[in-house]
């Protein structure tokens, strides 16, 4: 095995700054970099993504600091990370999981990775998928 690997995972849908953020801060904390990018079917937690994830999977894999980016698993969002065995998992700052069930899922799987939460990107209000969609409705109906 390399050095430190980590692990980010999103929807990565309509890629904006705060996305790069995210990956560029977790790049930052480990030698390698994959990138998990969920399934069409497992975004049940907000609106279903407008980009399709084998697209959304094409624009994240081009970015400077992935290493490696793949599809997530359709039945168990475990599978990858287990293939990974990364030692470190970064969560997005408005991403919702909760850490320490996160921490008792992984253990249950033999995974020590660390978990460390990303803060929020700085600068620029359009650091969202939803807030860039909710402008383009906007200046569309104006």
């Amino acid at each position: 095995m390399s050095g430190c690997r980590v692990v980010a995972t999103g929807t990565f849908d309509i890629l904006h700054p705060g996305h790069l953020f995210y990956l560029e801060e977790s790049r930052k904390l480990g030698d390698e970099l994959f990138v998990i990018v969920a399934r069409d079917v497992n975004v049940k937690h907000k609106p279903h993504p407008i980009v399709p994830e084998d697209q959304r999977l094409q624009m994240v894999a081009a970015l400077k600091p992935v290493d490696h980016a793949m599809l997530g698993d359709e039945t168990d969002m475990f599978l990858p990370i287990v293939k990974i065995q990364p030692d470190i998992i970064t969560i997005g700052f408005n991403q919702m999981f909760d850490e320490e069930k996160l921490k008792v899922q992984l253990a249950d799987r033999n995974l020590p990775a660390k978990i460390v939460r990303i803060g929020k990107f700085p600068d620029g209000e359009l650091s969202s998928s939803r807030l860039i969609v909710e402008r383009i409705i906007a200046k569309r109906g104006s």
